[in-house]
């Protein structure tokens, strides 16, 4: 079985920092992309960050600049680095891995940021 396991939300001052991280386990193979989305209560869901296998990533606009995807193969292990944290970023975030055998989710982790 396939799991995506979330970690390093929280409560977070404007301005802050945070990292997101998604571990995977499982016979989790041919990987096109990963994805980070947030959900936010009465919102619709918007796909923040992602990238593909080769490497090359994307961002949101309302994140560009802020937030850096990346991934450790290795430990099949994605990550969310967020800088410069706004109230608007406040949300549930979820890892996405989409594969060629579908589409895997994480758990979600909350990320509060409030002073």
């Amino acid at each position: 079985q396939v799991q995506l396991v979330e970690s390093g939300g929280g409560l977070v001052q404007p301005g802050g920092s945070l990292r997101l991280s998604c571990a995977a386990s499982g016979s989790i193979s041919s990987i096109y992309a990963v994805n980070w989305y947030r959900q936010t209560p009465g919102k619709q869901r918007e796909l923040v960050a992602l990238i593909t296998n080769g490497g090359i990533t994307n961002y949101a606009d309302s994140v560009k600049g802020r937030f850096t995807i990346s991934r450790d193969k290795a430990k099949n292990t994605a990550y969310l680095q967020m800088n410069s944290l706004k109230p608007e970023d406040t949300a549930a975030y979820y890892c996405n891995f989409a594969t060629g055998r579908g589409s895997y989710w994480g758990q979600g982790t909350q990320v509060t940021v409030s002073s």
